[in-house]
């Protein structure tokens, strides 16, 4: 990405990630880690949808298809919902480390509309660890996987405990998640970036 500010470049002693023994196999749907979650949930009637598949190393791919109720301008996505996919999607990747994180910046360029109707093709890769320090990138494609670049962003998570979540969450959704009877379910409500 041009113009990346200093605080999403790796330091010196940062160090390759690596990809978790029992992450999902390249190709698999990491499915919703949460039924009310705005990027991944299927109870969010207007949310994006989006399926995240793992790919090879620590990379996933992802598609959205842009609703019309994702419009900014007439005909036009969103400028926030395209970064709340590319958010989303660089989320995913803390699945392939199993390790709970949050965004902490979120650096995006736009470079050309996405129209209504687009599916929109995204792949992320976590390109350096330091310390709690997590640094990813990702592109948005318009036209297939393979089609012009429509947006971009790097990205710098940071690791945190479940009591991030307990502390600074609602309190009736975060009983309702860890009352889930479904202990999979339960996990995962707290996997990655809401």
């Amino acid at each position: 990405m041009s113009g990346t500010s200093a605080a999403l470049q790796p330091p010196a002693d940062a160090v390759k990630p690596v990809r978790h023994p029992d992450a999902p196999l390249p190709g698999e749907l990491l499915g919703a880690h949460y039924e009310q979650c705005f990027g991944c949930g299927g109870a969010q009637s207007h949310g994006l949808h989006l399926e995240a598949r793992a790919g090879e190393g620590v990379t996933v791919i992802a598609e959205f298809t842009v609703q019309p109720a994702h419009q900014g301008a007439p005909g036009l996505a969103h400028g926030g919902v395209l970064a709340s996919a590319l958010d989303e999607t660089l989320g995913s990747l803390n699945w392939l480390l199993r390790t709970i994180a949050v965004t902490g910046r979120l650096e995006t360029d736009f470079v050309r509309p996405v129209p209504v109707g687009t599916t929109l093709y995204l792949e992320a890769e976590v390109t350096a660890m330091a310390g709690r320090k997590i640094y990813s990138t990702a592109t948005g494609r318009i036209g297939g996987p393979e089609g012009p670049v429509a947006v971009r962003a790097d990205a710098l998570f940071l690791e945190v405990e479940v009591e991030h979540f307990v502390h600074h969450g609602r309190e009736e959704e975060i009983q309702a998640a860890m009352s889930d009877p479904d202990q999979v379910r339960r996990a995962r409500a707290f996997e990655v970036n809401p």
